[in-house]
């Protein structure tokens, strides 16, 4: 089993530079033990001009098997004999997939100690597998990796070249090359794609799998249009683990608007009049969440609710600030407070920091006492996601019951929708948005909310603030002004 990764250099950038990035130097031969044999990692070549580094993976197929591993698609065990005589020692699979994973981790996850610039410098590239197996051929390697910048060359191997006429294999030689890629995304691809190309694992595929795929997904499988494929494969054909992934990556893909969808652009990157530089503005998701932090650290808040927290994008940046010394999320979605969880893994934080932070399920439309007494409470885009009717329960429950000395909620603002190219006429940004206010009626509405309840409202912009229709997103930062009743006699 064998791959190589070819890089080109100039003076200024030698190509030896990818020693420094795989962290492997090129004057050695180096092997490394893993649970189904060798793996060496190789220089052909080493030069200021060019250089090629290989990874040749030897595998004990007798000892995959007797370790217990020989398991075909899904972890079924294959016919005896296939067990033993089969095509894993020399054809592309996701042992070479874990084997790239573990050489070459510090690579794969874009780390350098030694020269910590290079990892995020795009540089000339080029990967060749000798032999890999395509389940769907040539068409699908080139579906796979053509959308992710790639130059895919795909020839198919013939079963026999004495014997054409039995046609083609059901491996491919594969090319990459790409001038924007960097290494590490190149690794993450790989990572990923190779053993979807074969459709099988050699190890059972668990929950945990789920988790793997869409760290290494991240960046650039929400938004692959063969995202269902690719995702059916790599679990295994696991239905129930496949549904969660592709739940997962749809909410990441509606909250980090990387590639939105017309009806569902509540969170893409917001159009600039006139960008003055190459580099993309930052996703409008991740601009509200800076707006959100400025807001708080403006109230000196320390004890902070998360209302509607969803998958806990928001909690993991407050957890970042030590100044939010407690931080509560809650959604009414036990399904996306399980996926927050995953997210912040508190079992892998210390113990004061995981002492910071809790997720509990509860509904905004119901009065809670486990939410009175914060210094501050957040609804980020959640009002939209309510019936009208249901939204004074909500005001009473957040604004008349819990009372934190601030609010800030954020929505989204209907009269932007017009710069919004692929958004319809009169349509909402997300099928589940029940309204989207102007920015008129948001005002009036938090203006009635604020005066009803005894508190003061600010109005800021989140993202870029169109002169004639707005900012894409609202935000209205409620401060308390009146003690509650039970509170003014208490003091």
């Amino acid at each position: 089993m064998f791959l190589t990764v070819t890089t080109t250099g100039t003076p200024e950038r030698p190509a030896t530079d990818l020693g420094f990035l795989l962290h492997k130097h090129p004057d050695k031969a180096q092997a490394f033990a893993t649970s189904f044999g060798t793996a060496h990692v190789l220089y052909p070549e080493a030069g200021p001009e060019r250089c090629t580094a290989a990874l040749l993976l030897e595998v004990d197929a007798v000892a995959l098997v007797r370790r217990g591993k020989g398991k075909g698609r899904g972890g079924a065990p294959d016919a005896a004999l296939a067990q033993y005589v089969n095509d894993r020692p020399y054809a592309a699979s996701s042992l070479l997939a874990v084997a790239l994973g573990n050489v070459f981790s510090s690579a794969l996850h874009g780390v350098c100690r030694a020269r910590p610039e290079l990892p995020a410098a795009p540089r000339p590239l080029r990967i060749e597998v000798p032999a890999l197996p395509a389940r769907g051929g040539a068409d699908l390697v080139r579906r796979l990796f053509a959308p992710l910048g790639w130059t895919v060359t795909a020839d198919s191997v013939g079963l026999d070249p004495e014997f054409p006429e039995w046609g083609d294999s059901r491996y491919v030689r594969l090319v990459l090359e790409s001038e924007t890629r960097t290494l590490a995304q190149a690794l993450r691809h790989l990572y990923v794609l190779l053993p979807v190309l074969d459709d099988a694992k050699h190890y059972w595929v668990a929950a945990d799998e789920v988790d793997k795929l869409l760290r290494t997904g991240e960046g650039w499988l929400p938004g692959h249009p063969e995202q269902r494929l690719i995702v059916h494969r790599y679990l295994s054909r696991r239905w129930s683990l496949t549904r969660e992934a592709r739940e997962r990556l749809e909410l990441a893909r509606l909250a980090e608007a990387d590639d939105s969808a017309p009806e569902e652009i509540d969170n893409a990157v917001a159009p600039e009049a006139e960008p003055e530089a190459e580099e993309q503005p930052a996703p409008l998701a991740v601009r509200r969440r800076e707006a959100i932090l400025a807001a708080l650290r403006d109230c000196g808040a320390a004890r902070v609710l998360d209302l509607g927290c969803g998958e806990g994008h928001l909690v993991r940046e407050l957890l970042k600030e030590p100044r939010f010394t407690e931080i509560v999320g809650t959604d009414v979605s036990v399904r996306a407070l399980g996926i927050a969880a995953r997210r912040l893994r508190p079992d892998r934080m210390g113990e004061r920091q995981a002492a910071r932070v809790s997720l509990f399920q509860g509904s905004l439309a119901y009065t809670d006492t486990r939410l009175k007494g914060y210094d501050a409470a957040v609804l980020s885009e959640v009002i939209e996601h309510l019936d009208l009717p249901r939204l004074p329960a909500l005001e009473y429950a957040v604004f008349g019951s819990a009372r934190p000395r601030a609010v800030v909620v954020t929505t989204p603002n209907a009269e932007y929708n017009v710069r919004w190219e692929t958004l319809p006429a009169g349509h909402v940004r997300h099928r589940d948005h029940r309204f989207e206010w102007t920015r008129e009626e948001f005002r009036t509405w938090a203006g009635t909310v604020a005066a009803r309840h005894g508190y003061q409202v600010e109005f800021r912009p989140v993202g870029p603030d169109d002169p004639e229709v707005g900012p894409p997103t609202q935000m209205a930062v409620f401060t308390l002004t009146t003690p509650h009743e039970k509170e003014a006699k208490a003091a």
